[in-house]
Parts: structure tokens; sequence; C-alpha cells
């Protein structure tokens, strides 16, 4: 087989996993700027990618989750688009920070003030979000995307645990551990018991560091003693000899 005919089969393969791949990648979803951990803040992105060949992406709403609402929601301003956030009473109060929260975020809608996403193009959408549950492993979003000729598509599909993914899905955030000393997380007695002992190598070594550097200030100086008594003498033995000339 010539260079030529690898060549084609390398991009005839490449392609066949870039058509397979795509599919999966092509839809509303949801992602965090470093982690989202379990009762703390958090800032995301939502992803929206055009599909479309013929019409632009001018609307997204994303709806929150009703069993695990958030006290805070806030947009960052993104070019182009217009922000309105709802806000709905909750059944049941939240308690922020020793504070009752009666209301929190329903929904944010951004709509394109202009051609919006265009074919070929994805657009981000940031959120800052908290305080994330600290008894949830992730939150699900439902999202309806709406295109200029009036389609909408409906990201609202929960995914089944070990099931294959919904032909759409609703954005999924991920929650990770509590972050360690943040909201959440608790200093354990073996995570003191390790942080004395750290405290303890760490003293001990800066008394090694110390000591071993004294030892080599006291070795420095016993040299040039030594140097400068050879010198002495060499310079009295030659003193001596010019004396008896």
């Amino acid at each position: 087989m010539n260079v030529s005919r690898i060549a084609v089969a390398g991009g005839v393969a490449a392609s066949t996993v870039l058509l397979l791949a795509g599919p999966a990648f092509a839809h509303v979803g949801v992602q965090p700027v470093g982690e989202a951990a379990k009762g703390g803040y958090a800032t995301v992105n939502f992803k929206v990618p055009n599909e479309r060949d013929d019409a632009s992406t001018v609307k997204l709403e994303v709806s929150f989750p009703t069993d695990h609402p958030l006290a805070s929601v806030s947009p960052q301003p993104v070019d182009g688009w217009k922000i309105d956030v709802t806000r709905s009473k909750l059944a049941k109060p939240l308690e922020v920070h020793g504070k009752k929260i009666n209301e929190a975020v329903s929904k944010v809608t951004w709509t394109a003030e202009g051609d919006g996403i265009e074919a070929g193009f994805f657009q981000q959408f940031p959120l800052s979000l908290g305080q994330l549950p600290e008894d949830a492993d992730q939150l699900v979003f439902k999202a309806l995307q709406t295109y200029s000729n009036k389609e909408v598509v409906r990201w609202i599909e929960e995914p089944a645990e070990g099931g294959e993914e919904p032909a759409n899905p609703a954005p999924v955030l991920a929650l990770t551990a509590p972050a360690e000393g943040g909201h959440g997380a608790a200093a354990t007695d073996d995570d003191k018991s390790g942080e004395a002992a750290e405290a303890k190598e760490a003293t001990a070594s800066e008394e090694s560091a110390s000591s071993s550097n004294s030892d080599s200030t006291a070795r420095v100086l016993g040299i040039v003693g030594i140097v400068v008594g050879v010198a002495g003498v060499a310079f009295g033995v030659l003193a001596g000899r010019r004396r008896s000339a």
C-alpha cells in the first residue's frame, strides 16, 4: 500500500469518527469553570451549538431544578443578548447564612438582539450559581432552544443511569466532593493529626537545615584559620632566612 492510499484511508477513518461523534456533542450542555463542589458556589457555562444550516439560534431558556432550588443565580452579560431572570416563590423556604429565602430563580432566558448564533457556531452563556446542594450528586436543568424559523428544540430528557443517552438530553451539572475547609467540609481528628505531624516535620526540617548551616559555617571558618596559620608560619620562616642572610 503506497503513501497516497494510506492518506486516503486515514482521512476516511477520521471522517467516520467525526460523523459518529458529532451528534453526541451537538446538544445544549453545561460545564463548570473549574469544579462545582457540593455546598459551595460555582461559575458554569451553558454551551449552545447551532445545529441548523438554514436558521440561527435566537433564544435560550434554562429552567432550574425545583427539588434543589438555588438562592443565588447571577448571569454574566453576553454581547448581543438580552437576559431575563424569572424568580418564583418557594413552597419551602431556604435558609442561607442564617437567613430565610422565600424566592429562588426558576428560569433564565437569553434573547438575541441581533442575528443570534449562526450556522457553524456556538455560544456560551455564563452563570454564577450557589449555594449548591450537599445532598445531591448532580443538578439537571431543562433547556429550550429557539431558532429564527420558529423551531423549538426541547432539551428536557433526563438521562437514565447506566442507560443510553436520550435524543434530546437535558443539561446535567455534575457536583464534586466538598472542597476541604469550604462549605460542607469539616476537619476530622485524622486531618488534625496529619496537620500536626506535617507541622512537626516542617519544624524538624528547619532545625536540621539550621544545624547544617551552622556546621558548614564552622567548617569554613576552621579551614580559613588553618590557611591563615600556614601563611603565618611560612612568612615567619622567610623572614628568619632573610635576617640570617
